[in-house]
């Protein structure tokens, strides 16, 4: 047996990579001013009062947003680079294509998995987000629209707005998924199991 479109796998794999290490970036910034500001709020909260030192309003709520958004854009690069927690003591004893289809079988699993965080954030985000028409609500699945816009407690921001960057790298994460079942089931099909 052949492998499936294996050009054609490895162009979406280039792209994908790509994709993926951009919005690993992304969250690694985000994590970045996060620690910063975690930084900047602990010494204005010992140095309060003294010349114009404060502690970060709302530190509390931005490093909750900040820490979902990033996590939710490191998954893509995780997945693609096989990064997840693994426990193959047994499998390493395996022959080469049973290591191929074990890793297979984690990859749909995983994908599965994907789909379900993005289909359940989907669903939070329209419970979220207060605007667009009813009809284009009921196209994308995002139900009736919330009668006032839910936000944050002490800064009131819109809770849509984390959902909805917490949705776009859980949406790359299952296309990434997706990507490497197609991979690995490749693998299988050649016998052998490769290191991304």
């Amino acid at each position: 047996m052949t492998p499936i479109a294996p050009r054609a796998e490895a162009a979406t794999g280039r792209a994908i990579e790509r994709l993926a290490k951009a919005l690993a970036y992304v969250g690694g910034v985000v994590l970045v001013l996060v620690a910063v500001m975690v930084c900047v709020s602990i010494i204005g909260r010992q140095l309060d009062g003294f010349a114009f030192f404060r502690p970060v309003r709302g530190d509390y709520e931005l490093v909750e947003l900040g820490c979902v958004i990033a996590v939710c854009a490191f998954l893509p690069w995780c997945q693609l680079k096989r990064g997840h927690v693994a426990v193959d003591v047994v499998v390493q004893a395996m022959p080469r294509r049973a290591k191929a289809f074990s890793g297979m079988m984690g990859d749909l699993l995983i994908a599965i998995v994907a789909f379900v965080m993005v289909w359940r954030v989907w669903a939070g985000f329209g419970e979220k987000f207060p605007h667009g028409s009813d009809a284009l609500r009921d196209a994308l699945g995002m139900g009736t629209r919330p009668f006032f816009p839910e936000t944050t407690y002490e800064l009131e921001l819109p809770l849509w707005i984390p959902y909805g960057l917490a949705f776009i790298g859980l949406a790359i994460f299952f296309v990434t998924a997706l990507y490497t079942v197609w991979r690995s089931l490749n693998w299988t099909i050649e016998g052998m199991e490769r290191t991304p």
